[in-house]
């Protein structure tokens, strides 16, 4: 079975049920992997699929709403953003400055604003549900694939959480 749908084209269904697609798309000087995955195809409506192509589109909106949620959390000590933060310091040291893209005299604010966003990953078959519809990772250093921060999104776009990938 397959499901056609204006942005993804056909989405074709594996031997398993399960569905995917995959590209690259352009953000900024940036380019971010896009993936859309579910188990089972039978639980994906062309609800979610809209919702996930109107996410795409605005990934520019999405990245802002995160970035923002990743702020809101610097008041936290504890919080998993500021434990990034402080790791990042501690492991690059001196070195942390040739990650920044502005160096505004704010660190934490300075690392945020220079996280890159790395992926997007939409599990289609949660749209309207509790668990996140959306997994948006972030990187100081692409490279470094264990030291991300992850933001967990609702199907309205909304940030649920913000963890990291310990």
């Amino acid at each position: 079975m397959a499901i056609e749908h204006d942005y993804f084209g056909l989405l074709e269904s594996g031997p398993d049920g399960s569905i995917f697609w995959s590209e690259v798309v352009d953000f900024g000087d940036q380019t971010v992997t896009v993936d859309l995955t579910a188990p089972d195809q039978d639980d994906v409506s062309v609800e979610a699929l809209d919702v996930a192509a109107a996410m795409i589109s605005a990934i520019e909106d999405v990245d802002l709403r995160a970035r923002n949620a990743m702020v809101s959390e610097l008041d936290d000590r504890t919080s998993e953003v500021t434990e990034y933060i402080l790791q990042q310091q501690e492991q690059l040291g001196e070195d942390l400055e040739a990650f920044l893209a502005d160096i505004s005299g704010d660190t934490h604010i300075d690392v945020i604003r220079s996280l890159q966003l790395v992926s997007m990953t939409i599990l289609a078959d949660e749209h309207g549900g509790t668990d996140p519809f959306a997994v948006l990772e972030y990187a100081l250093d692409r490279d470094a694939t264990d030291e991300v921060l992850l933001v967990n999104l609702a199907g309205d776009g909304s940030v649920q959480s913000v963890t990291s990938a310990d």
